[in-house]
């Protein structure tokens, strides 16, 4: 498949307000309700940054998951038909500590993204782990 056939990924200028509290049921299985609220405030107000599909998989400690996931196969027909997806919400690692970094929502997102081109730069908003 052609590079043109597959489409240019577009993207919202924000992300969409069902990301955050999907964000919020994530990273809750991962800490306490307390460090939870102030990531997801964070992220909130975090600006957009940009990143390669391939870089965030790989912060993260991500598998690429398959075209025909559900939720990938969705995103890739979003990407053919033109549609944007909405930006990713993500929580920064901690090198020194050997913490990935956590894709709070969209990782389906960056794996569709991934499928059109892996150097597709991807917004985000990033939130930091409290010190």
């Amino acid at each position: 498949m052609h590079r043109e056939d597959k489409g240019e990924v577009l993207w919202l200028t924000s992300p969409e307000e069902q990301d955050y509290p999907n964000a919020s049921s994530y990273l809750s299985l991962l800490g306490a309700a307390e460090v939870v609220g102030s990531l997801v405030a964070a992220l909130r107000e975090a600006p957009l940054e940009y990143r390669k599909a391939k870089d965030i998989l790989r912060a993260a400690r991500l598998e690429l998951l398959p075209p025909d996931n559900a939720h990938v196969a969705a995103d890739l027909k979003k990407i053919k038909e033109g549609k944007p997806l909405s930006p990713i919400l993500m929580v920064r690692g901690a090198l020194a500590g050997g913490i990935p970094a956590q894709v709070a929502d969209g990782y389906h997102r960056v794996c569709a993204s991934y499928y059109t081109d892996e150097n597709t730069d991807i917004p985000l908003k990033m939130a930091h782990l409290p010190q």
